[in-house]
């Protein structure tokens, strides 16, 4: 199919009153969020942020939102596929500059083809939207055509589709090639496909709660559900404070300290506050340290519910001087979130591999400063939630050959529960979304997750 010419678009003009459509304002605010995603690499969780994000999205109702963000995750986990199965229906691409057109197409193919819409209800919707749009209105022939044809070859044309397509841009699957070999990252793309599941930290009992939650426990003692009943504010225990929610990889390196009892330990970088609640409950006196106003606000909040208390310190981490060294110092960094991609598909897309490289060199300098805040001899863990060894090992053994008063302290095999699949030959720890292998796609996987541990020199 190709555009037709202007005034020719083999339907009947724009109507006054489509504003009022039932479910238009959701489906324009779903393309304009789009946009925003893949044009302007804005990070999907603050445009859909309920009190700080994009006016569009908080004009909608809870259920529109619901809506909108359902459409989002779904057009950017199968970015690619949708693009190929639109692409067969063109004679030729779309202009560079109909990225408005493009949207539209992309928000309407992921309900076609991937949500519980009718499939009339997305193609009318945005047919409806491409007219009341000066920049697609001459295009909403083609809106019609292309989106119908999708509509009805989509139980032939898209599980082949889906089989011979990698979700991800160029840079982000030639960059997990080079890390892990073409079969793993294949593997690591394919998990990416399918929701993570909901993880629990809990104080105790991991076995009765994993019974009242309906799910399973893992090997690493965290609690695992795929689906959940309610929201996480309605679960039982939440109120109580008996647990918090916590990717299983994540967990990981608050653990590798071994025993804290009655030491001073700094979580570094410290918001949400899950490792911080990690060390308090190991019986450490914990000192809570991040940048963010708000996020030390909602760590403070997290840790009343839990019942637990730690002192907070708002500052910048490279201008942090305490007035006695730390026992033991955990560094959870920023870092770029390949690692989080279930959760956070618009990573891939509003990432680069020149952020991947500037957020290495921001922790080489965090790091680096985070070993002197430790006594001599007091252990060091770096983590981070990228997939990118250039954040990870790589960072790691360069870090170490430059620094000669910090040596490595190996994590070694039975230490811990349940970690012994993720350790390295070095005694790192690395997770990706295609290790823990379950019964289902949709309870299997973990955030990928790197970590190492080491110790300044006496």
């Amino acid at each position: 199919m190709t555009p037709p010419r202007r005034g020719q678009s083999g339907n009947p003009q724009h109507k006054a009153g489509d504003e009022n459509v039932a479910g238009l304002a959701a489906r324009k605010a779903a393309a304009r969020l789009l946009a925003a995603v893949i044009d302007a690499r804005t990070p999907l969780d603050g445009l859909t942020d309920n009190e700080h994000g994009h006016p569009q999205y908080k004009a909608l109702d809870g259920r529109d939102r619901a809506l909108v963000r359902a459409i989002l995750v779904t057009a950017l986990r199968h970015r690619m596929t949708i693009a190929g199965l639109l692409s067969k229906r063109l004679e030729k691409p779309l202009p560079a500059n109909a990225t408005a057109l493009s949207h539209i197409l992309n928000v309407a193919a992921a309900q076609i083809l991937f949500l519980d819409v009718p499939d009339s209800a997305a193609v009318d919707l945005a047919v409806t939207h491409a007219k009341s749009d000066p920049r697609t209105l001459r295009f909403s022939g083609l809106v019609n055509g292309v989106l119908r044809s999708l509509a009805r070859a989509k139980e032939a044309e898209l599980a082949p589709a889906l089989a011979a397509t990698s979700e991800a841009p160029q840079w982000f699957s030639e960059r997990l090639t080079a890390a892990y070999g073409a079969d793993k990252a294949r593997a690591i793309l394919a998990a990416h496909r399918h929701e993570a599941p909901v993880d629990f930290t809990v104080k105790a009992d991991p076995v009765i709660w994993a019974e009242r939650l309906g799910g399973i426990v893992l090997p690493t003692g965290t609690v695992r559900v795929e689906k959940l009943a309610a929201n996480v504010i309605d679960l039982p225990g939440f109120a109580d404070g008996a647990w918090w929610v916590q990717d299983a990889a994540a967990s990981l390196p608050a653990r590798l300290f071994g025993d804290i009892r009655g030491q001073r330990v700094a979580d570094l970088c410290a918001a949400p506050g899950g490792k911080t609640a990690q060390l308090i409950l190991a019986g450490a006196e914990v000192t809570a340290i991040d940048t963010s106003k708000n996020r030390l606000a909602r760590l403070s909040q997290n840790l009343e519910r839990l019942g637990l208390t730690a002192e907070l310190v708002q500052t910048d981490l490279l201008d942090y001087r305490p007035a006695q060294l730390f026992d033991a110092v955990l560094l959870d960094a920023p870092c770029s979130s390949t690692g989080t991609v279930r959760r956070h598909p618009d990573v891939p897309w509003t990432k680069t591999m020149a952020d991947v490289e500037k957020l290495a060199d921001l922790q080489r300098r965090l790091l680096a400063h985070a070993v002197t805040l430790v006594r001599p001899g007091g252990r060091i863990v770096f983590s981070n939630c990228s997939l990118d060894p250039i954040e990870g090992e790589e960072l790691y053994r360069d870090f170490l050959a430059g620094n000669p008063g910090v040596v490595a302290d190996p994590i070694r095999p039975g230490e811990f529960a349940g970690v012994d699949p993720f350790l390295t030959l070095e005694g790192m720890l690395r997770t990706t979304p295609a290790d823990l292998a379950l019964e289902t796609p949709g309870i299997s996987g973990l955030d990928g997750f790197f970590a190492a541990r080491m110790r300044r020199a006496d």
